[in-house]
């Protein structure tokens, strides 16, 4: 966690599939919405069971190319205590991933969430548009903690991103097109009017 810029974690199961999508999307929707001062947001992803050193799924490399973002120089890896330790808001696939995050590093309990349930949650609160766009991740993190509690529940496999692999790549191109959903909600509750 740096008081200059803010790290976001996206965290699938094994970081070839799930995971790298939401990775380069990410940078894809803060790039488009800050330009140069996205920057200050670092994005990364991991797998709790991670393939150390590999590439991504072929199918998640050729929908990100059909989206216009690159998939190249992509390298999987283990999420690790330090990792979710530096990271100021972990996003993970599923909820079984969120709690295999919060065995390795319980403190993050407040910045650990599925990527689908930190959407639905900062689709309610308050837009935060004043400061840098780091101070404003760390304000919607805020913002969604003060007022999860108020956000009516729904049935826990709504927050999960479905696992693509072992599919055809139809299945990945919808995987893409609801992380990118999600992260439009986010991006816009920071962006300027």
């Amino acid at each position: 966690m740096s008081p200059d810029g803010f790290g976001i974690l996206f965290v699938c199961y094994a970081n070839l599939c799930r995971s790298p999508l939401a990775e380069r999307l990410a940078r894809r929707a803060f790039d488009d919405a800050f330009g140069v001062a996205a920057a200050q947001i670092s994005i990364a992803s991991a797998g709790v069971r991670g393939f150390d050193g590999s590439a991504m799924h072929q199918h998640s490399a050729a929908v990100l190319t059909e989206c216009g973002v690159a998939p190249d120089g992509f390298v999987s890896r283990t999420v690790t205590p330090a990792l979710l330790r530096t990271a100021d808001l972990v996003l993970t696939a599923s909820r079984d991933q969120r709690s295999a995050c919060l065995v390795l590093e319980p403190a993050a309990v407040l910045r650990a969430f599925t990527l689908r349930q930190f959407a639905r949650f900062a689709a309610v609160v308050p837009p935060v548009r004043s400061g840098s766009v780091s101070e404003r991740m760390r304000g919607l993190v805020e913002r969604v903690n003060d007022g999860r509690h108020l956000v009516p529940p729904v049935p826990g496999e709504q927050d999960d991103l479905a696992d693509p692999v072992n599919q055809p790549i139809e299945a990945f191109r919808v995987c893409a097109e609801e992380v990118w959903q999600s992260l439009r909600t986010v991006v816009g509750v920071i962006s300027a009017a």
